[in-house]
């Protein structure tokens, strides 16, 4: 199999270009390193089948290429994390809204397969837990820009289906929960990487808002495994799934158990959502994913618990932190 990976020097995208490589598929990714890092598949470099192409993904000519190349495109690009969204509104909406869009567009012309990556945040402030693929999305008021990256990413989601309805082209959306792995960065506010940065280097470990959020958090390999699964399903095409894990942490817990594993004696500090982020901030309190439609489809289930995810995410940032990387 020929397979494309927008935001493929990502931290997920880099993870499944793995996983193809491994299992002998020929892999092209394309990337604008602007959430990725070319270190993420440095490694790569020389592997047979591998190719990589640094630029953005609306440039029309070099991805009509790409796509005509490909059996299947896997369609990870996309801006993210908290803090970007809150800084880059324009950014965030422009990259996840017209780059699907030119995604589908150039699929669409011999109808190549898509996955498009998606996310918990398309829930938005439902509560009714777990989150089910079919339930309703409830999102803030647009004068927070908190909710700009779920609507936009909700945008992607209906953009896919419509062209799987209108144009069939074989479409899967997977919304990622909370994935978490090496390789990941704190940059732009995921929360696992920056406290196990701050609990390594001494410095207070921060928690946003009073800490009772909780959140269900997946090893990156078991959303891969997902991914490339679902990818080769003819009966997944023009569905959502899920893709998570059900054991729940409040995050203030979550940063006692990094602190005590880390062996740190960095403080737990909890920092107000308005100085955090932006003046009336929301968040979501809690966010589980319903897997029973994915593991009925692949039967998945994860296999790497969170005390586990942690320690192999705690032994990669060790020494990168020792050498102040």
């Amino acid at each position: 199999m020929r397979a494309l990976i927008t935001g493929g020097a990502g931290f997920i995208g880099s993870h499944l270009a793995e996983v193809l490589l491994d299992r002998g598929d020929h892999v092209a990714v394309i990337d604008d390193l602007s959430t990725g890092r070319f270190e993420n598949i440095q490694h790569l470099k020389g592997r047979p089948g591998f190719s990589y192409v640094l630029d953005t993904i609306q440039n029309r000519a070099v991805m009509a290429e790409l796509v005509d190349d490909a059996d299947v495109v896997f369609h990870l690009a996309a801006a993210v994390g908290v803090r970007l969204i809150i800084e880059s509104p324009v950014q965030t909406i422009e990259t996840n809204v017209k780059g699907t869009e030119l995604v589908l567009e150039l699929a669409a012309k011999k109808r190549k397969t898509v996955i498009v990556a998606s996310t918990s945040e398309v829930y938005g402030k439902a509560n009714v837990l777990p989150f089910s693929e079919d339930n309703d999305i409830v999102l803030g008021p647009t004068s927070k820009s908190r909710w700009s990256y779920a609507c936009s990413k909700a945008i992607d989601e209906f953009l896919a289906l419509a062209y799987f309805r209108e144009k069939r082209v074989p479409v899967v959306i997977v919304r990622f929960f909370n994935t978490v792995g090496p390789r990941q960065t704190g940059q732009y506010g995921m929360v696992v990487p920056n406290f196990v940065r701050q609990a390594l280097s001494g410095q207070p470990i921060t928690v946003f808002g009073d800490g009772k959020q909780s959140r269900c958090f997946t090893w990156v390999g078991d959303a891969v495994r997902a991914v490339v699964a679902l990818s080769g399903r003819g009966d997944a095409v023009g569905q959502v799934f899920n893709i998570g894990s059900e054991e729940e942490i409040s995050i203030a817990d979550l940063a006692y158990l990094v602190k005590d594993k880390t062996r740190s004696d960095s403080p737990v500090v909890f920092v107000p959502y308005d100085r955090a982020y932006e003046e009336g901030f929301e968040d979501m309190p809690r966010r589980v994913p319903d897997l029973s439609k994915i593991h009925r489809f692949v039967q998945y289930q994860p296999t790497v618990n969170l005390s586990a995810t942690l320690d192999a995410i705690i032994e990669y940032y060790r020494p990168r932190v020792a050498q102040g990387h």
